[in-house]
């Protein structure tokens, strides 16, 4: 009787037959093959197909290197800009009670829901010599479409949600006590900010930081609408493997992509190598 009573242990998910877990992890591990190392393999395969010295020549034209180079200056503007607006907005949301918080997180969260080519025809609609500011800007000079500023402006818009969000929970999670110490102990904000906050961040914060950077450097959609695919001003890297596929250079196009997939490589292996070391600080807040 007190069997029957006795209420039953939640099956444990561990105790499942041997031949389910090996089914869930070959087929995990194969759809993993088929949809991201096969593809990786093929773009270097087909980079190299002819050898080392076409590639080479690919990765040195003048037009692929006005590419890379415009490519780094744009993450390295936009970078930048979105990592000073997602200390302040994790600041301002986490620490601090205002009217309209919530769309302030609302709209941290609206690059993630629109289309990156929507965000580069707003810049368009915004700048363009027919849009709502463009006239005005032109009577004085002033360019944004079809200009590197155009592209930062377009790259911070689609990738300022990273770091913001990376930081958000995180400084929720740690809560007021410390800064409300430094503070009682004479510790104005900026101090308190510089050697109590921003070292309890810190390893969320580059975390944030080279998601961004991988994001900046790979966008597409949005720099696409405002670039004009000017060769060799305003053409970053993957609108200038778009162009060379177009034109059948497929020798030049992969190489080019196999430069973006390295960057692509090194900055797994960097937030792998984050993740495993400080893992548990980044997903539960706790102070480094």
């Amino acid at each position: 009787m007190s069997n029957s009573l006795t209420t039953a242990r939640p099956r444990d998910a561990r105790s499942e037959p041997l031949w389910l877990k090996l089914l869930l992890i070959a087929a995990s591990l194969g759809f993993i093959g088929f949809m991201l190392v096969l593809p990786l393999v093929s773009v270097f395969a087909e980079a190299l197909a002819k050898g080392f010295a076409p590639y080479f020549a690919a990765i040195t034209d003048p037009d692929a290197l006005s590419a890379i180079r415009l490519t780094l200056l744009v993450a390295a503007i936009a970078v930048p800009c979105n990592l000073a607006f997602g200390l302040c907005a994790a600041w301002a949301i986490a620490k601090f009670d205002f009217r309209g918080k919530s769309l302030l997180v609302t709209l941290i969260d609206l690059p993630f829901s629109v289309s990156p080519v929507i965000s580069g025809l707003i810049y368009v609609l915004l700048f363009g010599i027919h849009g709502w500011l463009g006239p005005t800007l032109d009577h004085y000079g002033i360019k944004i479409i079809f200009t590197t500023s155009g592209l930062v402006l377009a790259t911070i818009f689609v990738t300022f949600p990273f770091i913001a969000r990376e930081l958000i929970p995180l400084m929720q999670e740690q809560g007021n006590e410390e800064e409300e110490a430094a503070i009682s102990l004479g510790a104005g904000g900026f101090q308190t900010f510089l050697r109590v906050t921003l070292p309890n961040v810190a390893w969320g914060l580059l975390y944030g930081v080279l998601l961004c950077n991988a994001r900046a450097m790979g966008e597409f959609g949005a720099v696409s609408v405002v670039s004009g695919h000017i060769r060799g001003l305003t053409n970053t890297m993957p609108l200038h493997v778009e162009i060379l596929y177009n034109e059948y250079d497929f020798i030049g196009a992969f190489a080019v992509a196999s430069l973006l997939a390295l960057l692509a490589l090194v900055t797994l292996v960097v937030k792998s190598l984050l993740e495993w070391k400080f893992g548990d600080r980044l997903a539960a807040g706790i102070k480094h």
